[in-house]
């Protein structure tokens, strides 16, 4: 299937934590919000899925996919990967942090406290401590999402949804628990929904976060 092929070709999320340049992501944020690298990263592996799957919530109408390639297009275009050094050097500059906040609010709304507040319980992280983390890891996954864009010459809904997609895939089971809380958190289960079933869809893999982050740790 199409998902497949997609999937063996684009470079997911789980990648990118185990990769070289996340573990200088897990690094530069875990300096930024002076949290453990170890506790940073499992909120990294945690909030960047739900982030991709409320985007991906948003571009499932043409109107949403239309507005996120615009803004991948005219911002986003995946250059903030090719610094990171660069970006966490000194204190990540407030424009990048305020860009993070307008992603939050735009695909979270009304639940994004319901985000921070679950990530906080799962991690034992302050919900301040979360909060910034999520501003600096939602420019971090535009640009993912940008880069994969332009390599893939996406263009319309269909395919923007077939690329978030196939970046959510694989992820692990500890995620189903986390959304389950959102979800139950005031009862009406609306905008995350989708996203549910999006992080945890067709997943069987075992040994979750830490066997995720045991390349990074050596855990």
């Amino acid at each position: 299937s199409i998902n497949i092929k997609l999937t063996i070709r684009m470079a997911g999320l789980l990648d990118l934590l185990n990769s070289p340049m996340g573990k200088q992501l897990i690094s530069g944020v875990a300096g930024q919000t002076n949290q453990p690298e170890n506790k940073t990263a499992d909120v990294l592996s945690m909030a960047m899925p739900l982030i991709l799957g409320a985007m991906k919530k948003n571009a499932s109408s043409p109107e949403g996919a239309a507005g996120l390639i615009n803004a991948l297009s005219s911002k986003h275009n995946g250059s903030i990967l090719d610094n990171l050094g660069g970006l966490f050097n000194g204190g990540v500059d407030d424009n990048v942090m305020q860009d993070g906040a307008g992603i939050l609010g735009h695909v979270f709304g009304g639940k994004q406290a319901n985000v921070e507040n679950a990530l906080s319980q799962k991690s034992g992280l302050d919900a301040g401590s979360i909060a910034q983390i999520l501003k600096i890891a939602a420019p971090i996954v535009m640009g993912m999402i940008g880069k994969q864009t332009a390599q893939s010459n996406v263009s319309d809904s269909s395919g923007m949804n077939a690329l978030l997609g196939s970046m959510l895939g694989g992820q692990p089971q500890e995620n189903q628990s986390l959304i389950t809380t959102l979800l139950d958190a005031d009862g009406d289960g609306s905008i995350l929904d989708d996203v549910a079933g999006m992080v945890m869809g067709g997943s069987k893999k075992k040994g979750g976060l830490a066997g995720l982050l045991g390349g990074l740790f050596g855990k």
